[in-house]
């Protein structure tokens, strides 16, 4: 599985390298010090060998004699697996000379084909004796007198000896080992959090910037980084621009347009019916059209803004105050969550909300309610997983629309009572606007039998650890 974390990658791969080389360490130093350790070993035979040679000649009666003080009790200490054994070869016939701790045990000898004498006529091998011990031997043969007489010189160590020397210093090199590997994986940690420091930094930033608290990257960044912060700067500015440019396009073309449809509408005015409410249509049509293209190339422009923000409680508790000064008869209940900011312009927020207020104003008989809240993400919103919603509900106590009757009311310019005032536009604008900031819109029957309109709308996303908008 994929590691997403930078931190988390370094550390690992710092791990992994750090095992495998103190492994490797330990390995090879533990095979230098065996070697090492052997190598001694069988120096100490060597030494223990030529003692016994300078203490052994043959007597009277053409008999091996002679007393090696080799200084270790092992010697004499039965089944130690610390021997030395003379044995005359076939030049004389004597009876064999050897250490207390052998007793009258033999040791085997192994062929000069099996084990060849070096270049000083030594040889060392290993085998096993009678007691089961694992022993090194040292091997010789030596001339005793001018009558080419000679024996064979053996002297045994046991190499639990050497291997208990070794496995406890293997213990030890791999306690030191361990606890400097994890010593240094913890330098490693803290150095690699320590130089991702700025990235922390640069993330801060960028949720200020979100929140709408800076609108560039501040502050002096390691030169890895800098390159990355200069270029968000940049596209901060670039998208500022391609904002800004698309307002004055939309407004000029607004101010061209709004003088030609307003002398439309004051001649249909002087003409007479049925040609005036023909044109006057067409001119109210013209208008609410060219005001929702208008509007669409608007949000496109700034859709993608990283710098729109609006507070959902200030802007919708105006609209409502407009809507109650408008219909003083009339009861609207407006309930919102705290904290709930638009990921919007509040142009947009006003137009999209504000259509359906006058509408459930429109059709209602006394009372219309709002509310605001967190809400799911859309199933069609692409940026789901990186951004919050919220709903907007509006609900007001008329006659309701029926399925089929709801889906006439989104077409655009539909009207389904034509006794009530309106161009027919107001909810395809909402719906238009929603679907420009991927939302969500759609209308059913509320609880009290009225309509009920339920919009889903970007919010800037909060840090539920801090509580901070980002």
């Amino acid at each position: 599985m994929r590691i997403r974390s930078l931190t988390a990658r370094v550390l690992l791969l710092a791990t992994l390298w750090s095992a495998a080389a103190l492994v490797t360490i330990a390995l090879v130093i533990s095979a230098l010090y065996r070697q090492g350790a052997e190598r001694g070993f069988n120096n100490l035979l060597r030494a223990q060998l030529y003692n016994v040679i300078n203490s052994v000649s043959i007597g009277d009666g053409e008999s091996l004699s002679g007393t090696p003080e080799l200084g270790d009790l092992r010697f004499s200490q039965p089944m130690t697996g610390w021997y030395w054994l003379v044995e005359p070869l076939s030049t004389f016939n004597a009876a064999p000379l050897g250490s207390t701790s052998l007793g009258i045990g033999e040791l085997p000898v192994p062929s000069r084909e099996e084990v060849p004498f070096d270049a000083q006529y030594e040889r060392f091998y290993e085998m096993t004796d009678a007691f089961g011990n694992h022993l090194r031997v040292a091997e010789t043969e030596v001339v005793l007198d001018n009558d080419g007489r000679a024996a064979r010189f053996r002297v045994t160590g046991n190499l639990e000896v050497v291997e208990e020397d070794i496995s406890f210093f293997s213990r030890r090199l791999y306690a030191a080992l361990a606890v400097f590997g994890f010593g240094g994986l913890l330098v490693n940690g803290l150095a690699i959090l320590y130089g991702l420091k700025p990235l922390e930094r640069a993330k801060r930033a960028l949720e200020k910037i979100r929140a709408g608290d800076a609108e560039r990257i501040e502050g002096e960044y390691p030169r890895e980084i800098e390159p990355l912060a200069n270029e968000i700067n940049a596209l901060i500015d670039s998208n500022r621009r391609i904002v800004e440019r698309a307002r004055m396009q939309v407004g000029n073309l607004a101010h061209s347009l709004k003088t030609p449809i307003a002398v439309l509408l004051n001649e249909a005015r002087v003409l007479a019916k049925p040609h005036s409410d023909l044109v006057a249509s067409q001119a109210e049509a013209m208008q609410g059209q060219v005001s929702s293209y208008l509007n669409r190339a608007r949000i496109a422009a700034q859709r993608e803004s990283i710098l729109a923000r609006t507070e959902a409680e200030p802007v919708l508790e105006r609209l409502v105050r407009v809507m109650r000064r408008l219909n003083p008869d009339m009861t609207f209940d407006l309930r919102i969550a705290p904290g709930l900011v638009f990921a919007m312009e509040q142009q947009d927020v006003e137009e999209t909300v504000g259509n359906l207020l006058e509408n459930a104003a429109r059709f209602a008989v006394s009372r219309v309610a709002i509310a605001a809240s967190p809400a799911e993400a859309p199933e069609a919103a692409s940026d789901a997983a990186r951004r919050d919603w919220i709903e907007v509900t509006v609900e007001d106590d008329g006659q309701g629309l029926e399925p089929d009757q709801i889906v006439e009311a989104l077409k655009r310019g539909r009207r389904l009572d034509e006794t009530k005032p309106g161009t027919g536009l107001g909810l395809s604008i909402v719906n238009e606007i929603s679907s420009e900031y991927q939302g969500s819109f759609g209308l059913s029957r509320g609880a009290g039998g009225g309509l009920r309109a339920r919009l889903v709308l970007p919010a800037v996303t909060r840090d539920t650890a801090s509580g901070a908008f980002a």
